[in-house]
Formats: C-alpha cells, structure tokens, sequence
C-alpha cells in the first residue's frame, strides 16, 4: 500500500513539473506584454511600438499648434529609465510599476533598438 502511495505521489509531482514547463514563457515574451499593458494601458499606445516615441496630439492654442510627444525611451541610460518610471509626470500617468517590472520594461525597449 505504502508503495501505491509513493507511487502516486511521485506521478502527482513530475505531472506538476510537466504542466508547470508548458506555462513557461521568455524574458523577452514577458517584457513585450509588460510593455503593452502594464496597468490598463500600454507605454506602446503612447511611446510606440518599440519606445520610439510619438506624437500623442496636437492642437492649437492663441493661434499656435501645440504638439503633444511622448519621448523616444529606447536611448535611454537604465538610471533615467528607472527615474523617469517613478517620477510624477504631468502626462504621463504614475503605474506604481515594481523594481523587476521596470527592469523588464528597460530590458525590451533597450532590446528593440538592437533589431
């Protein structure tokens, strides 16, 4: 009986291994999705698809245009990427991101000017 139970316990434990290796995605799989949603909305809606920047609106003003950009992030140092993501802005929204999900946001930006 105790041999049953072994048995069983250790099926139990290298199906467990097995399911949890198929959930499995990449740093780079985890850093993409992280950038297109990490509260609600992406930093891809506003800085593109890859951190290069864009503009998010225009309009005019007493007679001038006014241009409304989100800044190209792929060129920045890791320090002023980290800065920028913990600073209020007066755009930008504050995403109270964790230390490791900044470091997976800097990680793709800085990974996609490489391509």
């Amino acid at each position: 009986m105790k041999r049953l139970g072994l048995g069983v316990t250790i099926f139990l434990l290298l199906s467990g291994v097995s399911l949890r290796s198929e959930d499995f995605i990449t740093k780079m799989e985890y850093a993409k999705m992280l950038y297109s949603n990490p509260r609600g909305i992406g930093c891809n809606k506003c800085h593109g698809e890859k951190g290069e920047g864009t503009i998010i609106s225009q309009y005019t003003l007493k007679g001038k245009t006014v241009v409304l950009e989100a800044p190209n992030i792929t060129n920045l140092s890791k320090e002023r990427f980290f800065h920028a993501l913990t600073t209020q802005h007066k755009v930008m929204p504050t995403y109270f991101l964790t230390w490791q999900e900044i470091d997976s946001l800097y990680y793709y930006v800085s990974s996609e000017v490489k391509k």
